[in-house]
């Protein structure tokens, strides 16, 4: 789903180790342009968030990227060409691995929103200060 200031996109991603997929929801919003939200279906039909660099998800597509704790890296396996995206938190760590083409094309549908570069001339500074000095009193 694209709207004149977002994108979202919906896929279904390998958990490594289980049999059945899971699905994860890829937000991107231009009010937030530097980031991206992963969130992921748990059983229970809550969604678990994580917010990822966006240039992080775009170096995914072409090699590894990311450290601490969550990193990325395209893959091929049993000929499928994915990207596996490893999450890591006190909790413990998991894996998912989501298809490269549909992540590319989020990432291409994310950067039609904003561009590359220009993350910075579509972030409202004011707003974002007045967000926090408000939580601050």
């Amino acid at each position: 789903m694209k709207t004149s200031d977002s994108v979202q996109q919906d896929m279904f991603t390998v958990l490594h180790g289980q049999p059945a997929p899971v699905v994860t929801r890829w937000t991107y919003s231009s009010a937030d342009p530097f980031a991206v939200t992963l969130a992921v279906r748990t059983r229970q039909d809550r969604w678990v968030e994580w917010l990822v660099a966006r240039d992080l998800v775009q170096e995914a597509l072409s090699g590894p990227a990311g450290f601490g704790d969550i990193r990325m890296s395209p893959q091929l396996v049993q000929g499928y060409d994915i990207v596996e995206i490893e999450i890591r938190s006190t909790d413990g760590r998991a894996v998912l691995e989501v298809d490269r083409d549909l992540l590319r094309h989020f990432v291409e549908s994310s950067a039609e929103l904003v561009a590359f570069g220009d993350e910075s001339d579509a972030m409202d500074l004011d707003r974002v200060i007045e967000q926090i000095t408000q939580g601050c009193e």
